[in-house]
This record gives C-alpha cells, sequence and structure tokens, in this order.
C-alpha cells in the first residue's frame, strides 16, 4: 500500500490544527510538517496532535541556507539546522528536508564547500538523534533561490559520497518530472531516496511555481511511480502542490483528488 502524504504547503492558508484535523477526515496516513506553521502550536503540542490523529510525519520542511543567500550567516542556518534536528526527532518525522541554499555572491565550487561543511557537522548529529536528513535538488528555473543544486547527477554523487544512512535525497516529480531522462534514471536515485514529493503541472517548470492538482498535469505520475515501486522504493509520496491554480482551490476538493489519483496509479500498477 502507497504510503502516502500530504505537505502543509498545499493547505497554505489552513491552521497547523486545521491540517491535522483534515487530513485524518480525509483519511490521509501522514503529513509533510512545516515549521513555520508548528511555530504557532510548538514542538511538543505539534507532536501531541499527530499522534491523538494517528498521523505521522513524513517530513519536517525545511532546514538550510548555509549559503547566506537568505540573509542569515553560516553560523545562524547551522544553529538553526541543528535545532531543527531535535525538533523532527520530537515529532519522529521521517525525514529533515535540507535546502543548501542559492549560490549567490559565491563560486559554485565554494558554494558546494560551505554545504559540505554544514553536512559534515551536522550528519554526526542527525545520526546521533535518529533523524534523516534529506537534501532537495531543484529545477534551476524556479528553485536556485532555495539551492544551487540544480543537478540531480551533482546531488545523487554529493549524497553518495557520505555513505550515511542519514542521508538521502529529497525528489520532487514538480521539478524533474518533466526531464525526459528521469524514468531511466529513477533506478539509480530509488536507493538514495528519503522522500517523494508529488507535484504536477501543465508546462514545464517557470519562475513562480505553477503547480496544478494531481492528475492533471503532463507529468507522468502513474509511470514514476510504477518505476519507483519496481527499484524498491518503499517511502513516503509527499504531495505538494502551490501557486495561482492551488491558490484558490478548495482544500478538501484537493485532498480528495489527490487520494484519488494516487488510487488510479496504484491500481493500474496491480493490473
Amino acid at each position: 500500500m502507497v504510503r502516502l502524504a500530504i505537505s502543509e504547503l498545499t493547505t497554505f492558508r489552513w491552521s497547523f490544527e486545521a491540517d491535522v484535523e483534515q487530513y485524518r477526515a480525509a483519511g490521509i496516513q501522514a503529513m509533510g510538517v512545516w515549521r513555520h506553521k508548528l511555530a504557532d502550536v510548538g514542538d511538543a503540542r505539534g507532536a501531541d496532535l499527530l499522534s491523538q490523529a494517528g498521523l505521522a510525519a513524513s517530513s519536517l520542511q525545511w532546514a538550510g541556507g548555509f549559503t547566506g543567500s537568505d540573509g542569515r550567516t553560516y553560523d545562524e542556518s547551522l544553529d538553526d539546522a541543528r535545532q531543527a534536528i531535535f525538533t523532527a526527532q520530537t515529532l519522529r518525522a521521517n525525514c529533515l528536508i535540507i535546502h543548501s541554499g542559492a549560490r549567490g555572491v559565491h563560486t559554485h565550487k565554494h558554494a558546494r564547500r560551505l554545504f559540505r561543511q554544514a553536512l559534515d557537522k551536522l550528519l554526526p548529529l542527525a545520526e546521533e538523534h535518529g533523524v534523516t536528513l534529506a537534501v532537495e535538488p531543484m529545477n534551476g528555473d524556479c528553485g536556485g533561490d532555495f539551492t544551487f543544486l540544480n543537478c540531480l547527477d551533482e546531488t545523487v554523487d554529493l549524497v553518495a559520497s557520505y555513505r550515511s544512512p542519514a542521508l538521502g535525497i529529497a525528489l520532487d516529480t514538480y521539478h524533474w518530472g518533466c526531464c525526459p531522462s528521469l524514468l531511466d534514471r529513477l533506478p539509480v536515485l530509488a536507493p538514495l531516496l528519503a522522500l517523494v514529493q508529488l507535484g504536477d503541472a501543465r508546462e514545464p517548470p517557470a519562475k513562480e511555481p505553477n503547480r496544478c492538482p494531481l492528475g492533471d498535469g503532463l507529468i507522468p505520475l502513474g509511470e514514476i511511480y510504477r518505476r519507483l515501486s519496481q527499484a524498491g522504493y518503499q517511502g513516503y509520496y509527499e504531495v505538494e502542490l502551490m501557486g495561482e491554480e492551488i491558490e484558490v482551490a478548495d482544500y478538501r476538493d484537493l485532498l480528495r483528488g489527490s487520494l484519488q489519483a494516487v488510487r488510479t496509479w496504484t491500481a493500474a500498477g496491480r493490473a
């Protein structure tokens, strides 16, 4: 059975408490926790609410920015990431999503060195607390403000070089689903994946997020699911939708539609 989750970014207007209540009512198994919403209730209360609702935390989003691109110093970003690891442990989150930070004024080589230095410091702490760090690469056309990792191959090489079970990749189908070679690369990616984020779009990624309800776009989500299953991936599929179309959508309809889309793929995979 597919392990389906919904990211709180999808239901942007709802509160943490509303997300928990509505996801549970919709039959969702897990929630991708957004730290911004969690801060309104606190780590301990958030963990209690999830537990009482029978919801797992598929991810905690996000920590990073080690290149200084978001205005924080390297040390400030590192301290924040350490706190996020403790929060992920409290929530028993499947993973903590990591964004390296944009290249900014740095050379690519220097940005990479800063990120490696951060991982070198954070990985031992993550391993000690049973937390998996999930590095998220993004399409350069729409994710350059969050990460300089705009190439799947570079991300695979980086993560694989650590040979740590506490370091993996978060693969967002919105960013990479239009890549012609993605389907053929999934067997290589699958063993390194800590999380798969499901996003669909009617056209390739642009500067502003332009996601649409699952199944309404051009990304071959069903085939991605089938090939990942064949490659042995058994982790969460976390729906993450945002953009103009999503902002005006009825969130309950989005939840129902996402569930139905996933059921369609899984049924086709068993046929």
